[in-house]
């Protein structure tokens, strides 16, 4: 089916918007990020940075280049030391293309103070609108390329609404998927309930996984009755989130975490049924101790405890 042609109203906010991110991020400076060099040679080097056996016509193709004038561009920087060649084992006909220790040293500045500006551009906003940013950057790559790009998501602190949406997600999932009743929402807003208003910064954490500006993850390391203990409460992968190791980064989390925190032990609650974070706990090092057979939430479960030493 042919595509409608935009109208008037839509192209000019693309190139209003076109301009207001060149400008944004420095593009039309002599010298990008106070480099010596322009937006285009540096991302020469910056795709250089990240392997050693890129050709030529790797670089033209990925960055979409005039042959003969990265050919140019090239020939500069060996005449300046910044990069070397070597004749491919496989194709004579063709370099691998690396940056020397002189360019490694003339990239790395720029790498830092790209890393900086992205950081006080984000600092500007609040960690909600920072995902609403991130989201909306991911959006427009995926629908311009055609593809989704590669799956990333970060953890961060909770900010306000997170812990009502760690009882629904709870809730949600767990009636979706294995049927539990009402009596399992309400534990779960009483663990949050708990944490919040009675939670030590110094010893207890929750983790927020977000992906695309969405939450998909949540998990939090609490005080435990026992002493120098510490337990590990509702972790949980929504199914937006799963198939990237989410699970397994957000209990490592929480071992790092109380490692740090000088506890000697940790402990957790689960039930036989929820295979996949049993497998991420017997592979963090957790050991099965004890289980019960009970009813409740509406349904028969087998309650299980694990434990680590740290």
């Amino acid at each position: 089916m042919k595509a409608d042609r935009p109208d008037k109203d839509r192209i000019s906010a693309v190139r209003r918007f076109n301009r207001f991110y060149t400008r944004q991020i420095g593009v039309l400076r002599k010298n990008f990020l106070d480099s010596p060099y322009s937006l285009g040679e540096m991302r020469v080097l910056y795709e250089l940075s990240q392997g050693d056996d890129l050709t030529a016509s790797d670089i033209a193709r990925t960055l979409d280049l005039d042959a003969g004038y990265l050919s140019r561009l090239l020939g500069d920087f060996e005449k300046k030391g910044l990069i070397k060649r070597a004749t491919s084992k496989t194709d004579a006909r063709q370099s691998h293309l690396s940056l020397t220790a002189q360019g490694r040293k003339v990239y790395a500045p720029a790498e830092k103070r790209s890393q900086s500006d992205v950081a006080a551009m984000l600092a500007k906003l609040d960690p909600a609108k920072q995902s609403q940013l991130v989201g909306a950057m991911q959006a427009i790559e995926s629908l311009l390329e055609g593809d989704a790009p590669p799956a990333t998501y970060t953890l961060r602190a909770p900010c306000h609404g997170d812990f009502g949406w760690m009882v629904a997600a709870h809730a949600v999932n767990y009636a979706r998927e294995y049927g539990w009743g009402d009596p399992f929402e309400g534990l779960c807003a009483g663990i949050v309930a708990d944490f919040v208003n009675n939670n030590d910064p110094s010893c207890e954490r929750c983790w927020i996984a977000e992906l695309n500006g969405e939450n998909v993850g949540c998990v939090m390391l609490v005080k435990d009755a026992a002493p120098g203990t510490a337990r590990i409460r509702l972790l949980l992968v929504d199914p937006k989130g799963r198939g990237l190791g989410l699970g397994r980064r957000l209990t490592d989390e929480c071992v790092q975490f109380a490692r740090a925190a000088g506890y000697k032990k940790i402990t957790l609650w689960t039930h036989s049924i929820l295979t996949a974070a049993r497998h991420i706990y017997q592979k963090a090092g957790f050991t099965l101790t004890s289980s019960e057979k009970r009813h409740t939430w509406g349904k028969d479960v087998v309650a299980e405890f694990w434990d680590m030493d740290l």
